[in-house]
């Protein structure tokens, strides 16, 4: 993968290529050329396609198999669990979809229609998009360059029909990559609420997990098995809250591999306890942050 600066002053910046921080990076010249720059045009259109999503959550991690597509999928089922809630799941880990088999939604094929791309849905309140539904076997390799994995991340946030929509859950591959840059510049305009950080506790994902705190500063960040208090240390030290601690439990995995939510299965575990918290907590952050936002628009 390929690594972004994490001074990366943004394809958009004028000093894109030029700066500092650019010195050895892959993507200079591409940069400094302005090949690399979002068309307004683009960004306007995502605006406007944004419109109908009342609140939008990045989930990120710095390192791989942390449970983040586990955590993006259980998100999205906790929210769905009230009917009323309109849920989409936006898979854009390009080169490792996982979310298709998470969500039980492997072979599933994306329609179109005159109003652009339907999710494929698990349930009425909840769609899903990804990938994993372009390609003709779970096995296919999907081997891309950054500007085409760029155009793929457009098109899925300005074609894909969602509809009216309260939660917006984008599932990121890990690490701080073209894709993340992507969507941050393609929403830059249409306000994402927060992120959700994803890890273990170990030093060696820590060290990754302060890469993406930095990467967005404002957004906050969730911590997965809770063996040390290594991660509550890194959050006090970098001023970001902790939303809670997910236990272990086997039936997790069990569940992701059947593609079924585990709260059905397991609704008493202390898993399922520390999700639903920790879903609360998410729930009242974006509510606190459209409050914020109505107020500034009524003053």
């Amino acid at each position: 993968m390929e690594e972004v600066p994490h001074d990366c002053p943004g394809a958009d910046s004028a000093q894109a290529g030029r700066g500092a921080s650019c010195q050895g990076c892959p993507n200079q010249r591409l940069c400094a050329s302005g090949a690399g720059a979002t068309p307004d045009t683009a960004i306007e259109e995502i605006k406007e396609k944004m419109k109908t999503v009342k609140h939008k959550i990045l989930v990120l991690s710095g390192k791989g198999g942390v449970g983040k597509s586990t955590f993006s999928a259980h998100l999205a089922h906790g929210l769905a669990e009230d009917e009323n809630t309109q849920i989409a799941l936006l898979d854009i880990d390009i080169c490792g979809p996982s979310i298709p088999k998470i969500m039980g939604l492997e072979g599933e094929q994306v329609h179109q229609s005159g109003s652009g791309w339907s999710p494929v849905y698990v349930e009425d309140n909840l769609g899903v998009m990804s990938v994993g539904f372009l390609l003709s076997s779970p096995d296919d390799a999907v081997i891309w360059r950054g500007p085409k994995k760029n155009g793929m991340i457009k098109q899925f946030l300005r074609d894909v029909d969602w509809g009216e929509v309260d939660y917006l859950i984008v599932d990121t591959p890990p690490g701080t990559s073209d894709e993340h840059l992507s969507v941050v510049r393609y929403l830059a305009t249409a306000h994402i609420d927060g992120a959700v950080i994803i890890t273990t506790p170990q030093e060696v994902s820590l060290q990754d997990v302060r890469k993406e705190i930095n990467f967005c500063r404002k957004k906050e960040s969730q911590i997965f098995p809770p063996t040390t208090g290594g991660a509550e240390l890194m959050c006090q030290d970098l001023e970001v809250p902790l939303l809670g601690r997910v236990p272990l439990d086997p039936l997790i995995g069990k569940n992701c591999d059947k593609g079924q939510s585990f709260f059905i299965d397991a609704p008493d575990s202390p898993a399922t306890l520390a999700y639903r918290s920790i879903i609360q907590r998410i729930q009242e952050f974006c509510n606190l942050h459209q409050s914020k936002e109505e107020n500034l628009i009524s003053s």
